[in-house]
Formats: C-alpha cells, structure tokens, sequence
C-alpha cells in the first residue's frame, strides 16, 4: 500500500518548466522585441536619462553649500568663544579653590592645636582642681585663660567650618563649568565637522566645472572687485562712489567708524578662512570685529551677537562703518562704505572684497557704539 501511494506523489513542476522548447524560444524573442523598443524610444528622445546640471545650477548649489557652511561657522564660533569663556572660568576657579583650601589646612591645624592643647590640660574635674589648688587665686585666673581659650576655640571650629563650605561650594562651581565646558568642546567638534563636510561638498562642485566656467564664475561673484580694490587705494574711482578710503572714512558718522573703514579697506584681497579673525585671513564676522576693535570698540564674535551691538538702522539710513546683515538666520554680516556697497569676506576662495549689498538677501543693519 505505501509503495502504491508513493508511486502517485510525483513533485510537483513549476508551470514555466512545462514549457516546450518551442515556446521558450518565442517568449525570448518577444523579450528581446520590447528590450529593442525600448531602446529606441530612449533614442527617439521620448525616454531620456536625467541630463547633467547647468553651470547655474552648480553655481547656485555651491552658493547654497557656502550659505550652509557660514552658518555652521557662525555656531562654530559661538561655541568657540563659549568654550573659552568656559575655560577661563574653569581656571579662575581651580586657582580660587587652591587658595581658600590653603586657608582650609591652616583652620585646620590651628583647630588641632586647641585640641591637643585642650586635651592636655583636662581630665581633672574644675572643682577638685580648685580644692586641690595650693593657690586658689591662680587657679581661678588660670580658669579664665582657659574659658578664653574655649571661646577661641569655638571661634576656631566656626571659621573652619565655614571655609570647608566655601571650599566646597568652589569645587561645585568648578565641576559644573568642567561638564559646561565639555559639552561645549563637544558642540564645537560638531559644527567643525559639518562646515568641513560643507565646504568639501562645493569644492566637488566646483571641480566639476571647466576652468573657464569657474573664472566665469568667479568674475560674476566678484564684478567690480579689480576696480574696486584699484579705487581703495587711489589709483582711480570706485563705480564713480568713491574715490579713496579717505573719502569713505570721511562720510563715517565718526571717528571709530572711520577707522573701521579705513581697516576693511586695508584688509582688501586677503583670503577668506573659517573661524579666522586676522591678521593675515578672516571669515565675514571676524573681518567686521577686527575693524571696529581698531576703532575702539569691541564686538562680540558671531554675526548672531554682533546684530545686537547697536541701535538698527534703517537701510536708507546707512552710513559708512554700519554693520549689514543678510539671510534670515543672520549668517552673513559686512562692512557697510557707502554707495550700496560694502566690504566683506564672502566664502573660500573668495577674498576680502567690495560687493553690492543686493547681492544677498538682505537682514537688517546696526550701528556699533
């Protein structure tokens, strides 16, 4: 019985094994015939593959990386001067914290004299020290001296106890600013990170431009920038605006501003690098900070706290050494020298240059005080 019924469990064939050697063939055919038709729709061009970016898209995706990295720079260095706010702290306090447990060690010794001496000078009861006393008068002088003490002694212990707190709540301070400071080195890391991984991703980019696309490029970014540095150092006229940095210097609201002018002017043509504030290179925050330190006045680092460092003016109100800002998120800042145009550090490999303030999308502006 169990061989008969074995005998009709035959396996079971997938229906395409059924097929004759006939029909194989055929679908192979009609295979290859829609593979053929297909081709030649794609070269009939109904069925083109996505064609290469235009030089203006790259342009305005490395524009867009550039907008990205300065953003990522402007948190950079907010975190950088946090962290050194934070380190300058951390150290102030390790110093404070040697010094009062200095004065800790010396309560303390001070507090065991009293104690030892105390110890020495006990266990005998006050009245049988008094009966026993050949010179009672002594005796009780010497009780004095000896309450005396005590109270010194009480004094001691309170002002010992009262610097190990201080010590203690030093200590405190110190470990918090450590783990402030580690959160923030961490944080810096992180936006080092993201504005390395931004400015590798234009340099890609901008590798896959011909040489001329580039300079063509460039000459767009930078129109007038030739003319410009020519006019700033006297050699001929700025766009028919200006005509020296001295002509610019003297339309300034005053002094400090005339020398921060007169500074970015001087600063023309140097290079642009992340999180540099001079001398020989600057990012667009750093270039705006170390103008107006030569004009006296100290600027926070970032573009985010630079907006806040005077009152906001109006655009039609701009006066050479006006800060202007652009972006909706503040990334970018510039010099401002009259005639719609200002000095700034634009991005890698872009100098300290002149350029239109329509260039960018224009924020908002302040007048450093």
């Amino acid at each position: 019985m169990t061989a008969t019924v074995a005998s009709h469990r035959k396996p079971r064939q997938h229906p395409l094994a059924s097929l004759t050697g006939g029909t194989r063939t055929a679908r192979t055919a009609a295979t290859l015939a829609l593979a053929g038709a297909a081709t030649a729709t794609v070269f009939d061009g109904t069925g083109q593959a996505a064609s290469p970016p235009t030089p203006a898209q790259v342009k305005g995706r490395i524009n867009a990386l550039y907008q990205e990295a300065e953003v990522a720079t402007q948190n950079y260095n907010g975190a950088k001067e946090a962290a050194g706010t934070a380190r300058q702290e951390l150290s102030r306090l390790q110093d404070e914290t040697a010094r009062r447990t200095q004065k800790l060690n010396a309560a303390r010794t001070e507090l065991g004299a009293l104690a030892a001496s105390q110890y020495r000078s006990g266990g005998v009861d006050p009245t049988v020290r008094l009966l026993l006393s050949a010179d009672p008068q002594r005796y009780l002088d010497g009780a004095a001296v000896l309450e005396r003490a005590g109270s010194h002694q009480a004094t001691a212990v309170a002002g010992y106890a009262r610097r190990l707190g201080s010590v203690r709540q030093v200590r405190q301070r110190a470990e918090e600013t450590a783990e402030r400071l580690a959160a923030t080195e961490a944080t810096l890391k992180k936006h080092r990170v993201t504005v390395v991984h931004k400015l590798d991703a234009a340099e890609q980019l901008l590798s896959r431009l011909t040489a001329e696309q580039r300079q063509r490029m460039a000459g767009r970014d930078g129109a007038g920038t030739a003319r410009a540095d020519r006019g700033a150092r006297g050699d001929g006229p700025l766009d028919g605006i200006l005509h020296s940095s001295g002509a610019a210097a003297a339309a300034a609201p005053n002094p400090r501003a005339a020398r921060a002018v007169s500074f970015a002017y001087a600063a023309l043509g140097k290079p642009y690098v992340w999180g540099a504030t001079g001398p020989s290179a600057y990012d667009c925050s750093g270039l705006t900070q170390a103008a107006w330190k030569s004009g006296g006045v100290a600027l926070p680092r970032t573009t985010y706290t630079q907006i806040s460092s005077g009152p906001r003016i109006d655009r039609s109100q701009l006066a050479p050494g006006d800060l202007v800002f652009f972006y909706s998120g503040i990334s970018h800042v510039g010099l401002y020298i009259g005639g719609g145009k200002m000095i700034h550090a634009p991005h890698p490999g872009a100098p300290v240059r002149i350029a239109p303030i329509d260039q960018m999308p224009f924020a908002a502006a302040t007048r450093p005080a």
